[in-house]
């Protein structure tokens, strides 16, 4: 006679196989915390390059020219608001980075523990689908409501006579004049670049975990190699959705009235603007995204380390 093996033991030689390889999944309700915790801090430290970002995309070509380039345009902003000007919209984004962080890390921890292989295993092209999923998840609960009206806050200011006061006198006059509608414009294009972005950071950072775990899988990911992963999916995903991000932009502006569509903005920004266009910003976006990517996935995993002590979900 052989011994049967019932479905928990099953399952529970399974766990210990994903956990002896280095790579066991980890709980979702333990991702959306952390990764809400990570986005909070993450944004408070990088929000003035997004700032400026912002501020060089909405400069655009078919009318003169406000700033000549990043070093002119932290010059205006501090000359004429001072330092805090640089930090003008950030409340829209701690308001938003805190529940967009979670529902990307809670999501793609709920897909990836459906797609992991009987090792614990998450293979790179497994990684680049998770990492859509939870793109796509986070823009359409989170990311085109909150850019949106941080966009709105930051082309404001360029106005002779700035008419929000603040986020939720912001939110409230979008919403009085747009009504909810207001808050998701450039929707489609939001989707597209978020689901893209995460699809690259994603599938980068797992194809990197894989190759650096690959002969030792209980070999620990230190915060500085993670940090180091991290910046190089940050980049990746910057060369390739900035036009995705510039349309976006425009399409959040508060002259968004003059486009029929998202392709409608893509073409009016080729025929009157060039080429270039499509990649104003790249510069601090590239500073600003790698230092975002490198310091959510390591805050990320460092407050995961420390929930797995005191929560424990197995």
């Amino acid at each position: 006679m052989f011994p049967v093996k019932s479905a928990s033991t099953s399952t529970h030689v399974r766990g210990l196989s994903a956990a002896s390889t280095g790579t066991k999944s980890k709980h979702p309700g333990k991702a959306i915390l952390a990764g809400g915790i990570a986005g909070g801090i993450e944004i408070c430290i990088t929000f003035p390059t997004e700032y400026v970002k912002t501020q060089l995309q909405l400069d655009e070509k078919a009318n003169p020219p406000r700033y000549r380039g990043i070093v002119d345009c932290v010059k205006v902003t501090v000359r004429g608001h001072g330092v805090k000007g640089l930090y003008r919209g950030l409340s829209s984004l701690v308001y938003g980075s805190i529940p967009k962080a979670a529902v990307r890390f809670g999501m793609f921890e709920f897909l990836a523990n459906t797609a992991r292989d009987n090792q614990g295993r998450l293979s790179s092209s497994k990684g680049f689908f998770c990492g859509l999923g939870a793109g796509v998840a986070e823009a359409i609960l989170v990311v085109c409501p909150m850019e949106t009206v941080k966009v709105k806050f930051i082309h404001d200011q360029c106005s002779a006579n700035p008419k929000y006061r603040g986020f939720f006198h912001g939110v409230r006059e979008i919403v009085r004049e747009q009504g909810l509608r207001g808050t998701y414009q450039g929707l489609t294009a939001t989707v597209l670049k978020q689901g893209s972005n995460q699809a690259i950071r994603f599938y980068i950072m797992t194809s990197l975990r894989n190759w650096y775990t690959a002969d030792n899988p209980d070999r620990e990911m230190k915060p500085l190699v993670t940090g180091m992963f991290g910046a190089i999916a940050g980049a990746a995903s910057v060369f390739g959705n900035t036009p995705l991000d510039v349309v976006k932009t425009r399409m959040q502006g508060l002259e968004a009235h003059r486009y029929k569509s998202t392709l409608n903005c893509a073409y009016q920004i080729m025929k009157y603007e060039g080429m270039r266009a499509f990649y104003k910003g790249t510069v601090p976006r590239l500073s600003r995204v790698c230092l975002d990517v490198a310091l959510v996935f390591v805050i990320y995993e460092e407050v995961v380390k420390l929930l797995d002590k005191a929560w424990k979900t197995d």
